[in-house]
Order: C-alpha cells, then sequence, then structure tokens
C-alpha cells in the first residue's frame, strides 16, 4: 500500500458528520489518497449513478478541486474503505483527477455505519430504497452500542434525526427493507405509494411474488386499500394467489366505474350465476381485450 503523499487544509463539516473536533483533529490529518487504493463502504446503500448531479459535480470538480475531503479509515488487506465520499471519488475520476482529499480516521464497524449515513442522509432526491437501507443499518449499529440521548430518546428517534423523521417513520422506512426487489423499485419510481408499500411488506416473500406477477401481468396499480386488505389476509393465513389477483383485478375494474343493465348482463351469463362470479368473468374479460388478446366488437 502506497502511503499518502500531499497534506492539504481541512474545510470543517465535522458537525453534519457527528465527528467532535478535538477528536478529528487529533486522529489524522487530510491527505491525498490515490483513487486506487479507495474502496466503496461494505453494503453501502446510497447509488452513484452517472446521471445530471454527478455532471454538475464533475464540472465543479474541474474548476474548484474537491471543496470536501472524504473520509475513509484504513482496511486490514489494504488501502482505504470510504465512509464518506464516494460519489467525490466517482466525480474525480471523471474529471481526469487521480487522487481524493480524505481524512483518513480509525472507526469500528459501528462508528464507521453511523459517519456514513450521517454524511449522505441529508442529501437531495434521496430514494426511498436508498433512505430504507441506510435507516435499517444506523438501527443495527446504534443498538449494537446500546445508545440512547439525554433525552431519552429511543433508537428510532436517534436514527432519524438527522433527516428529521420521527420514530414512526424510521420504522416504517425499514420495513421496506422486506419488499422483494421488484416491489422496491416501483416505490423509487413512484408507481407504488409509500403506505401501499409498507403494508405489502408484511407478506411472505411468496405473496409478494403474487402480487408481482398480477401488477405485471394484469397491469393494474395498488391502492393503500388493497394493499391493507393483502396484509390483513396474510396474517390470517387466507391469502393466496387467485385472492390476491381477486383484490387487486377489483381495484381495477372498480376504478373504471363500468355498469351493465340487468337485461344485458343476463343475455351473456347463466341464471345460476351470482353477482360475484359475473364480476369476476368481466374484470377478466377486460384484462384480456386491454392486452388485445380479443378483438373489440
Amino acid at each position: 500500500m502506497r502511503k499518502p503523499t500531499k497534506e492539504i487544509q481541512l474545510t470543517s463539516y465535522d458537525e453534519l458528520l457527528g465527528i467532535n473536533e478535538s477528536e478529528s483533529s487529533a486522529q489524522g490529518k487530510v491527505v491525498e489518497v490515490p483513487l486506487d487504493e479507495l474502496h466503496s463502504f461494505k453494503n453501502h446503500p446510497f447509488q452513484v449513478n452517472d446521471d445530471e448531479e454527478m455532471d454538475d459535480l464533475v464540472e465543479s470538480i474541474r474548476q474548484h478541486g474537491v471543496l470536501n475531503p472524504g473520509i475513509v479509515r484504513p482496511r486490514p488487506e489494504g488501502g482505504y474503505e470510504i465512509i464518506s465520499g464516494h460519489r467525490r471519488k466517482r466525480g474525480s475520476e471523471l474529471a481526469g483527477l487521480s487522487t481524493l482529499p480524505v481524512l483518513i480516521q480509525e472507526y469500528s464497524d459501528d462508528e464507521a455505519v453511523i459517519i456514513m449515513v450521517n454524511a449522505n442522509i441529508q442529501r437531495e432526491n434521496i430514494l426511498p430504497s436508498e433512505k430504507a437501507f441506510a435507516y435499517k443499518m444506523k438501527m443495527e449499529a446504534l443498538r449494537h452500542q446500546g445508545m440512547k440521548d439525554s433525552k431519552g430518546e429511543d433508537t428510532a428517534e436517534l436514527v432519524g434525526k438527522k433527516a428529521g423523521d420521527s420514530g414512526r417513520k424510521v420504522q416504517r422506512y425499514i420495513r421496506l427493507t422486506e419488499l422483494l426487489p421488484e416491489l422496491l423499485e416501483r416505490v423509487d419510481q413512484k408507481k407504488l405509494n409509500f403506505i401501499s408499500a409498507v403494508s405489502l411488506s408484511y407478506l411472505t416473500k411468496e405473496e409478494q411474488e403474487w402480487v408481482v406477477q398480477c401488477i405485471t401481468e394484469k397491469r393494474v396499480s395498488i391502492s393503500g386499500k388493497a394493499a391493507e386488505e393483502l396484509k390483513k389476509y396474510s396474517a390470517e393465513k387466507k391469502l393466496t394467489r387467485l385472492a390476491v389477483e381477486l383484490a387487486l383485478c377489483k381495484e381495477k375494474k372498480e376504478s373504471r366505474k363500468l355498469s351493465f343493465s340487468e337485461e344485458r348482463v343476463n343475455r351473456y351469463f347463466p341464471a345460476e350465476y351470482s353477482k360475484e362470479q359475473m364480476e369476476e368473468v368481466i374484470c377478466r374479460l377486460l384484462e384480456e381485450w386491454s392486452k388485445n388478446e380479443i378483438p373489440s366488437k
């Protein structure tokens, strides 16, 4: 492992990261470290995308350099693990730089997690999935430390304090980590609302698979009412693939507000058919029609 070479002045932002000033000055200095010696934090929950925001960061780095140094810790196998600075590293790569200014510190796993989350959680445009896994990691780290603040707030309250979220909101975000990736992606894409997603997180993985298949094949959306109904049936061990399909298909059918005269309905259905059976048949026909599987006449 090569030694860092060039020392530069630290721009103070310790308060944001929760680092004690005397502790930081005693433990390390800001130095330039080669980019190929910097490695991502294990299970880093925040995405680093080559998007418009990255383009802005690259342009800023080209004009002014990296204004705030990253924070890293030494790795037993060599090099350094990035605690804060993943986007700055990528921006430096795209700007053609070979090093990144960093503060090298010795942190335990739990300390590193807390600082990593605190450094990122107040960023704009954080995805629900990012916040969910970040809160989960910070929750586990704080529990390992047995931490409570001076006001006696519980761990969930402490986790959300930096971002201004209540303990209850934190718990709901953490529930999202129980979703299948396909459902969590829909939350990020705003195709599935937050409250509905939290309800679906209580379904088993197999039950969630049924939901994914239904919304993909039937092209239905999930309302809070439907998600809560699925959660209820799951808790009662009564949820089946058919029940998922009926609940979501019913939502779509009702949203269309279709109505048929009794005379017209009786023309196409046997007399022994119940209202529920007729509704189910109509629902299935509408789904097939919407996929152009049957001609419209």
